[in-house]
């Protein structure tokens, strides 16, 4: 995969994880809940997601090292 097609899927990627949160963070505070029950669901789905962030990171993050590898060993 070139360099171009890598950002141009991380930024595909980013903008479906942001606009995923603006739509989460929308429903959440036009929901009819207390301020303790929204903070405490803001709270669970900002760990969530920052998770799953950490996740995506540290795969890309291999491949990329495994791509370079490959790269080196002629492969």
């Amino acid at each position: 995969m070139s360099q171009q097609q890598d950002h141009s899927a991380l930024y595909f990627l980013a903008g479906i994880g942001l606009g995923a949160l603006i739509g989460a963070a929308a429903g959440m505070l036009l929901a009819p809940k207390t301020g303790d029950e929204l903070r405490g669901d803001l709270n669970e789905k900002f760990k969530e997601l920052k998770g799953k962030t950490e996740e995506w990171i540290n795969e890309h993050r291999v491949k990329k090292a495994m791509d370079n590898a490959a790269e080196e060993l002629g492969a």
